[in-house]
């Protein structure tokens, strides 16, 4: 490895600036990864925003990006499970560099069959939603329900869910010209919350029962009509705020339905927490990645010199899919 690399960095203005920095080497329980492509997630756009100094911001400035994939290019003298040269992704704060320095237990294997610029925008999903249904105790027959469907994390979960065998997959979109986008992905009903009532939706799609368990990637007034429209003893599992964190919900529909709600945010705060999410989503999804049943949709490819351009893209919210950027 060299002794420096590039680095895109935030807190300076309104979009990244790259820098060289120095090469990591990496600590017990550590490795180092030569990354080959990077994927930008909604915390990227708000994150630049809050540290931007010219816009009111901390001007706090930090090393940016979250999601890679790339080979293994050193390992911790303690780190037996990897090693180098290697084929990872993975997801850490500061992984918009040309080597990526990241807890071993945070990444996992990338198939042969698997492009780098794909790879790179499946971790947080693959730990995501995978980690939503089992929190949801969900099992192979069951129905599924995913809000927000047409997120890049809500487009993965569809692909989760049929993938370990849901019975049946409905999801949502505020809008009629995504759901060919939704079909296509693999759901068997969608629901257009801004024509249908999202409730009455889903309980004429199971004969009156509700769903088994919910993943909802909205917050607000649509987690509140999860509630009802999942069947007794059901789950429902809130991943995401894409309206609003703050819901006003019915208590006789939580009680009356015997429903088990949870919340699951995979941060970095529990290492080992994480790694064990990240480790059950690839014991039961990188067979469906390699064949296929499971892949990202990519909006848009990037460079680092382009960077500006893909951060416009996503605050626009009109990207369908992931945005990739290639490493240097």
């Amino acid at each position: 490895m060299s002794e420096t690399m590039t680095a895109l960095f935030g807190g300076t203005g309104p979009d990244w600036t790259a820098r060289q920095v120095p090469v990591p080497r990496p600590g017990p329980g550590q490795i180092v990864v030569c990354a080959r492509a990077n994927a930008l997630n909604n915390a990227d756009a708000s994150m630049l925003a809050a540290a931007d100094p010219t816009r009111g911001g901390t001007g706090r400035e930090y090393q940016a990006g979250y999601e890679f994939a790339g080979e293994v290019a050193a390992v911790g003298e303690d780190v037996r499970s990897l090693a180098v040269g290697e084929r990872v992704m993975g997801t850490t704060p500061g992984s918009f560099a040309q080597y990526v320095l990241v807890d071993h237990r945070h990444v996992m294997p990338v198939p042969d069959e698997l492009a780098y610029e794909e790879a790179c925008a499946l971790p947080t999903g693959l730990l995501t939603e995978h980690g939503a249904l089992m929190a949801g105790d969900f099992r192979a027959g069951r129905s599924v329900l995913i809000t927000g469907a047409t997120s890049s994390i809500g487009l993965i979960g569809v692909q989760v869910a049929k993938a370990l065998g849901a019975s049946q997959v409905i999801a949502t979109t505020r809008s009629a010209g995504k759901r060919d986008l939704l079909t296509g992905t693999g759901a068997d009903t969608v629901v257009v919350t801004g024509e249908q009532d999202l409730t009455q939706a889903v309980l004429d799609a199971t004969g009156g029962e509700g769903v088994d368990v919910t993943v909802d990637h909205v917050g607000g007034a649509t987690f509140a009509a999860c509630l009802p429209a999942t069947r007794v003893d059901g789950s429902v599992v809130n991943v995401g705020r894409l309206d609003t964190a703050a819901s006003t919900i019915d208590l006789d529909a939580l009680s009356y339905r015997h429903l088990r709600l949870a919340g699951v945010s995979f941060g970095f705060t529990r290492p080992a927490e994480l790694g064990a999410v990240i480790a059950s989503a690839a014991r039961d999804l990188l067979a469906p990645v390699a064949d296929g049943r499971v892949r990202p949709l990519i909006d848009g490819t990037y460079t680092f010199e382009t960077a500006d351009q893909a951060v416009a893209r996503l605050r626009s919210h009109q990207a369908h899919g992931k945005l990739v950027l290639t490493v240097p």
